[in-house]
């Protein structure tokens, strides 16, 4: 199932609890329990991926069970599917990955990101769950190997999600739509930009097609300043808009409502 991310052998088990390829590259197991498959070369700086406080923030946050239905929506899709194997690619902290691996008992699950602070506080949500530090540009699993990869609020290439499904397995790909953050859009600026939430279909690689599409929209009110100052600090919002009106939310004295709105798009490989 794995490969080595230099030379793309199978990677065997290590009675250390590492990994290793027959070109004799080797990986060693974190104590807490995330094998790191980011070589150095793969970097592009020293600590890629969302730093220790962004990581924290979207923790309190999504630990809060503010986005608890946009997990539980997509564990449904999932368990529906009944895959033997699955990958969450760009897992972040574990959330979404987490409630998979309960809704999927009996399936083999593994998940990934290029963050290692992410990846440290992951391996506590499911220690029985593969975790992987690791480039979705560079997936350390053989070709063929999933049957179900989950893709949410992440970048994807499409092309080394494909590579790794095998012929009938599919994509679930969680984002958000135009809707989404709306009324904190309109308080942190003057001009709200568009956003094309459809715009990802025309990445989608020949040989891969959209099987199923819906969306979950639902309200959320948030009375506590800091969950205010968490959902902030997760999003690109936290440093593109002013320092100014960033504090008038967090601090507002009633309580803030704001929309959430998911698509799910499931694209499966012919």
């Amino acid at each position: 199932m794995l490969i080595c991310p230099i030379c793309s052998g199978p990677l065997n088990k290590l009675g250390d609890g590492g990994v290793a390829c027959f070109a004799g590259h080797r990986f060693d197991r974190a104590r807490q329990g995330y094998l790191n498959l980011l070589p150095v070369q793969h970097k592009n700086s020293r600590d890629p991926g969302d730093n220790q406080a962004m990581v924290e923030a979207r923790r309190d946050f999504l630990n809060a069970g503010h986005y608890a239905p946009v997990a539980k929506r997509l564990a449904e899709l999932a368990a529906e599917r009944k895959p033997q194997r699955w990958l969450d690619v760009g897992c972040g902290e574990g959330y979404y990955t987490a409630r998979i691996g309960t809704a999927l008992p009996d399936a083999a699950g593994y998940a990934l990101d290029i963050s290692r602070e992410a990846v440290k506080r992951a391996c506590r949500r499911a220690p029985e769950l593969t975790w992987l530090v690791a480039s979705m540009a560079r997936i350390p699993l053989a070709e063929g190997s999933c049957d179900f990869l989950a893709s949410v609020f992440s970048p994807l290439d499409w092309h080394e999600a494909k590579r790794v499904l095998n012929p009938g397995g599919g994509l679930m790909r969680v984002g958000p739509t135009q809707q989404h953050l709306m009324e904190l859009r309109e308080k942190l600026y003057d001009q709200v930009r568009d956003y094309v939430d459809d715009k990802h279909l025309a990445q989608v690689p020949a040989g891969m097609r959209q099987a199923h599409s819906e969306t979950l929209e639902f309200k959320l009110s948030l009375a506590n300043s800091q969950d205010r100052a968490n959902l902030l600090a997760m999003t690109p919002h936290g440093w593109r808009a002013s320092a100014e009106r960033r504090t008038a939310v967090i601090e507002q004295a009633e309580p803030f409502e704001v929309t959430v709105a998911m698509r799910y798009d499931w694209f499966v490989r012919d």
